[in-house]
């Protein structure tokens, strides 16, 4: 550096004019120090050569001292052509000039940095470090201040959003005290209301009751018989009913009452007085007869009378299972315009006699011979006298042959014919069934049922020339297959029904959206091979409105999935899934969310159906019908389907999960209820007809067979308040006493079917009487089988799913069922 002052003037007038840094200049003295032997004079020169040449010309070894440079020759243009193959052409003296140039300044600069950074020493190395410690201090500290507001920031938001919703919870915890201090108080209200209601309708109950066994006392005294006027007290008794002349209605609102009433009924008010009597002549009252419901106290001479006297007037007549003479049959013969003729079961029918009907009622339309012994005969005579035969049943008429069948394209020919009942008539062969389809083509509702001997060769001859037929029936054909299922889309169906037939399978609906897009009912019970395929099939029908699957048994939830995601959802009324074993909860979950109108279902045994899928029942508002017998509903589900207000049939025999209390609780909800069926619960006490007396007075239809505990006293409420009853089973009620049927016979005017089987305490002499009054009773004094899983004392044997009949049992139930025993059944 000291050398560098005592420099030339000139050398720095050119360092400073030229704008060479102070680095450089730095460097260049360093330069001279590098130099042992006379460095300013060397200096000199070299900057002198610099000023004349330019800095252009200075190489990278200008200030070494020549003793010290290296031995090495500058490459030449030969010499760089030769290394890289370079031509005269390619590269000419100003690329090569150009290019020595680029290189000699990156070695110079290259060298002079590294040199620079060893030979200069740092200036104020200290100064810079302490200048960079107090920036980074600066950042630090306003990093660290930053970081501070920000967790600062963050505490308070989440402080300031914890008491917002602390304050909020506080207003929900009130708002929710008020409410439920409001619906306590509402609650106690309503509880107070309903138990001074209930406390009212049960003091009326008992008032009614007190008065029903006055009325008892007074016709056991024979006291109503004796005088011809009630006293004041009896009035009081039987409670204040205003009087009413009827006979001031209009004839129309009359014939409307007199409508419901039986024959039997009809002849009683005729005695009433002269003005009933007047009443019950309207000759519109006798267009239809009814003379099965009397058949066994009407005689035949009173049969001709009516017949003689209203043979104008008559346009309905039902003799079944009528024994009638000969000629009191002739007499059907005087009602020229009789329309409607049922003489099913009249074992007294001829050929003969239907000549003689046939020739005088020749304007009959529905025609029922079924169960007779008409021959080909008769067969011959239905195509001449009843042209306009639209209705036909040959049930179980087994006495005609094929040949008959032929007789009916005789004459004018049963063209008109739309319905065939061949129920039974298993002497028909395929020809048979050529000559129905060449006589009538024109049928449309075809039943063919209880016929093993019916084949797929048999639907098809029918089919061939009867493409009208809209229903068919194929009940007990169990040779009936695919191929007559196939052979009927040559049809427009819109109801099919089989019945225990193994040889349908899922291939019968493949494709019946295309081939039956009308169909509206199907009926397939008992056919083991229908899977959840054929359910995915029928998911696409629009006018499907019923369908019955019970008994097939491989249909799961699965299949019902996919049945219930299609169109055919919507329409659907009636479901039938008795004894389907895999179906649960989850289909009836879908129940409730695909069918808006559904009013009828029936899940009968289906096993894994528990008290949730029941909550889910309440949710299909348009049910009114539900069967739930045989599965494992408990008391917690009936309360559940108590919320379901307008359910009037429910079925839950043969279910031993719930008690008294539950049906108590379903019936004070349920006061449209008009059937119920108990049967074999017995569990169950007279505490159920007690809440049905109370709360269900419009039931219709009880079935309380198989429940021990029943007594007389319940069924006398019963028949204090259910006026309304038309069919009552005991069955197995061993308790039950001759005292029942008079309570019966003075409280339920209006029951037309009574079962008492295995009702021991109950005499013969008390159900003959008793079958004089209503039109169906079934009595039998045996002894409870096993199967009822209770002795004839009531005490419980093994469950009843358990309890394997016995030889004496199968015995019993087969002699029990022989309605038409006369040691036995009424």
């Amino acid at each position: 550096m000291a050398s560098l002052r005592t420099a030339s003037p000139t050398v720095r007038n050119y360092f400073k004019d030229n704008g060479i840094p102070q680095v450089c200049e730095a460097l260049l003295c360093g330069l001279l120090v590098m130099c042992p032997n006379d460095p300013l004079k060397y200096l000199e020169q070299m900057i002198m050569y610099i000023m004349e040449n330019g800095l252009e010309s200075l190489t990278w070894d200008e200030c070494i001292d020549p003793a010290m440079r290296p031995k090495i020759q500058r490459l030449s243009e030969t010499y760089l052509e030769k290394l890289f193959g370079l031509d005269d052409q390619l590269v000419t003296p100003e690329l090569m000039i150009k290019a020595c140039t680029f290189y000699t300044r990156n070695l110079v600069k290259t060298h002079f940095c590294i040199w620079r950074d060893i030979a200069i020493p740092h200036v104020n190395e200290d100064e810079i470090l302490a200048e960079k410690m107090e920036k980074a201090i600066a950042h630090y500290n306003c990093k660290l201040q930053k970081s501070t507001l920000f967790s600062w920031h963050v505490f308070v938001e989440n402080q300031r959003r914890k008491l917002k919703e602390v304050l909020l919870r506080v207003q929900q915890l009130l708002y929710c005290h008020k409410l439920k201090v409001i619906l306590r108080n509402w609650r106690d209200k309503a509880r107070h209301k309903a138990k001074k209601r209930e406390d009212e309708l049960i003091l009326k109950h008992e008032r009614q009751l007190r008065r029903w066994k006055s009325r008892l006392k007074l016709k056991i005294n024979d006291e109503r018989i004796s005088s011809p006027e009630l006293s004041s007290s009896e009035a009081s008794l039987l409670g204040d009913v205003p009087e009413c002349d009827i006979a001031l209605l209009p004839e129309r609102a009359l014939l409307q009452i007199f409508s419901y009433l039986s024959l039997k009924d009809m002849v009683i008010c005729s005695q009433v007085c002269r003005t009933w009597m007047l009443m019950t002549q309207i000759s519109s009252l006798w267009n239809t007869i009814d003379f099965s419901v009397v058949k066994n106290v009407i005689a035949d001479r009173d049969i001709v009378s009516t017949l003689n006297r209203w043979r104008l007037n008559v346009l309905r007549l039902n003799f079944r299972g009528c024994l009638l003479r000969p000629r009191t049959l002739r007499a059907i013969g005087y009602c020229r315009n009789l329309q409607e003729l049922n003489v099913s079961d009249c074992s007294t029918l001829t050929d003969e006699l239907m000549r003689s009907i046939s020739e005088g009622c020749p304007g009959v339309l529905y025609l029922n011979l079924s169960n007779t012994t008409i021959t080909n005969r008769t067969m011959r005579l239905l195509p001449r006298n009843f042209y306009n035969l639209q209705n036909l049943n040959l049930a179980y008429c087994r006495k005609f042959t094929d040949k008959g069948l032929q007789y009916l394209s005789l004459g004018n020919g049963c063209h008109k014919l739309i319905y065939l009942d061949l129920s039974g008539c298993t002497q028909i062969s395929v020809q048979g069934f050529r000559n129905i389809a060449s006589s009538c083509s024109g049928i449309m509702h075809l039943t063919i049922n209880d016929m093993p001997t019916l084949t797929d060769n048999c639907v098809k001859a029918l089919v061939e020339k009867c493409p009208s037929i809209t229903s068919v029936t194929f009940m007990g054909s169990p040779h009936i297959s695919d191929c007559a299922f196939k052979a009927l889309t040559a049809c427009n169906l819109r109801k099919i029904r089989f019945e225990g037939n193994k040889r349908i399978t899922d291939a019968c609906f493949k494709s019946i959206d295309k081939n039956y897009p009308d169909i509206s009912h199907i009926y397939m019970s008992d056919c083991k091979g229908i899977t959840d395929s054929s359910l995915r099939s029928l998911a696409t029908l629009k006018q499907l409105t019923v369908l019955n699957l019970a008994n097939c048994v491989r249909i799961g939830d699965v299949g019902l999935r996919h049945f219930l995601d299609g169109p055919v959802s919507q329409r659907l009324r009636e479901l039938n899934l008795n004894h389907c074993v895999h179906v649960g909860d989850d289909s009836v979950i879908r129940f409730a969310e695909r069918c808006p109108n559904l009013n009828y279902l029936s899940l009968r045994n289906c096993e894994h159906l528990t008290d949730l899928g029941i909550e889910n029942i309440v949710n299909i508002f348009s049910l009114i019908s539900v069967d739930l017998s045989g599965t494992v509903i408990s008391n917690e589900g009936l309360i559940l389907l108590s919320r379901h207000k307008k359910l009037k049939e429910l079925s839950l025999s043969d279910c031993s999960k719930f008690t008294d209390v539950g049906i108590q609780i379903f019936c004070k909800s349920s006061r449209n209820l008009e059937h119920l069926d108990v049967s074999y619960c017995p569990q169950l006490s007279d505490e159920i007809i007690k809440a049905l007396a109370i709360y269900c007075v419009n039931l219709t239809s009880l079935n309380i067979a198989g429940c021990p505990k029943i007594t007389d006293f319940a069924m006398e409420m019963l028949s204090a308040k259910c006026h309304y009853l038309h069919i009552l089973d005991i069955s197995g009620c061993i308790l039950l006493t001759d005292q029942v049927l008079e309570d019966l016979q003075l409280g339920c005017k209006q029951l037309r079917i009574l079962k008492m089987q295995y009702c021991r305490l109950i005499s013969r002499e008390g159900a003959k009487k008793m079958s004089s009054i209503v039109q169906q009773v079934e009595y039998n004094s045996s002894d409870p089988p096993r199967w009822f899983g209770y002795d004839c004392e009531g005490k419980f044997l093994a469950k009843h799913h358990n309890v394997v009949p016995q030889k004496e049992d199968l015995e019993l139930m087969v002699r029990d069922l022989n309605i038409g025993s006369e040691e036995e059944t009424i």
